[in-house]
């Protein structure tokens, strides 16, 4: 990882930490919660190594990122600004954008509001519909959840400020992100009140997976051990925020960019109530038109640019060499 270089940027009023490496067009990586630009370790080698500029920021709130004290100030409409901002500070007028989880949802957004940026688009995990307004969108994001899967769905029980960071303070840091890193359940996360507990992963293992060594935990850790989570949960916050900030936008499809998903067939988001038929039958497509390919990676779980990590690189070359 000496290779990665590390710079910090100014970006729509923030100073934003992006890690790089190589030459050639931009493929701009986007991560989830609760991850890093670390995330990307393996897709930043693999994809400069085959002539592309990979970049990788820590987002609004994460990590060596500044992170603005304000819930208000994590809504889509920053966090877009964010990423359109350091489009622009990379010298160049389009990129390859690569999300997984948030970095999906955020994608998504970009790909919506922002389309002349983006030269295609992989998005990992997380579907269109899954938290951005659609045209059947009746009721508020949360408020939809909370009809789905009850109040301590983990969306819902993220809510309060406050609330959740004090529970993962009980638990500690390591304990957390080993327990969802390593989450295999696709049942809906449930966290009774008061406490984090075992809620993304009842069957957490004792060691840790092959494709996460104790140096990658102890990354997230020391970061997170800095920063704390608030900026990272203020993204939750603003879901209901986003809905209606984005009404404007209800029933517009994401066109003018092609498009590649990749998802686990034991991801947690591919396992929401009707998130296979609205993938597999026409919904996807219907929303997403520029959708060229779904690609379901067998026995992979959610964080599958690390659990499945060559098997993800190739996937993205394979597709963006295309254009």
């Amino acid at each position: 990882m000496e290779s990665i270089k590390h710079r910090t940027v100014q970006v729509n009023g923030i100073k934003m930490h992006i890690a790089e490496k190589g030459e050639g067009p931009v493929v701009l990586f986007l991560h989830g919660f609760p991850e890093l630009w670390y995330s990307w370790r393996h897709q930043i080698l693999a994809l400069s190594s085959q002539g592309y500029r990979a970049v990788a920021p820590d987002l609004r709130g994460y990590g060596d990122t500044e992170a603005p004290p304000s819930v208000t100030s994590y809504n889509c409409f920053n966090i877009v600004g964010d990423i359109v901002a350091l489009i622009d500070s990379l010298g160049v007028d389009q990129v390859f954008l690569v999300g997984h989880d948030w970095g999906a949802i955020i994608g998504w957004y970009v790909c919506l509001f922002r389309p002349d940026k983006i030269k295609a688009y992989v998005c990992l995990s997380v579907a269109y519909r899954s938290f951005v307004r659609s045209a059947d969108s009746q009721v508020k994001i949360v408020d939809a959840f909370r009809a789905l899967y009850g109040d301590d769905f983990y969306v819902c029980r993220f809510q309060e400020p406050g609330k959740m960071e004090a529970e993962i303070a009980e638990v500690g840091t390591e304990y957390m992100h080993k327990n969802i890193l390593t989450m295999r359940k696709t049942g809906p996360p449930i966290f009774p009140k008061g406490e984090f507990g075992t809620g993304f992963n009842p069957d957490m293992p004792e060691n840790l997976p092959s494709w996460l060594s104790q140096q990658d935990l102890d990354y997230y850790v020391s970061q997170f051990n800095k920063t704390g989570f608030s900026g990272a949960l203020n993204y939750y916050r603003n879901l209901n925020l986003n809905w209606e900030l984005t009404a404007p936008w209800t029933g517009v499809p994401i066109t003018n960019v092609p498009v590649k998903f990749i998802v686990g067939d034991v991801d947690i988001a591919y396992n929401f109530s009707g998130m296979k038929e609205y993938i597999h039958n026409g919904g996807f497509k219907k929303d997403v038109p520029g959708l060229e390919e779904v690609v379901v990676q067998e026995g992979v779980a959610h964080f599958n640019n690390q659990e499945a990590a060559e098997d993800v690189s190739n996937h993205i070359y394979d597709f963006i060499k295309k254009f």
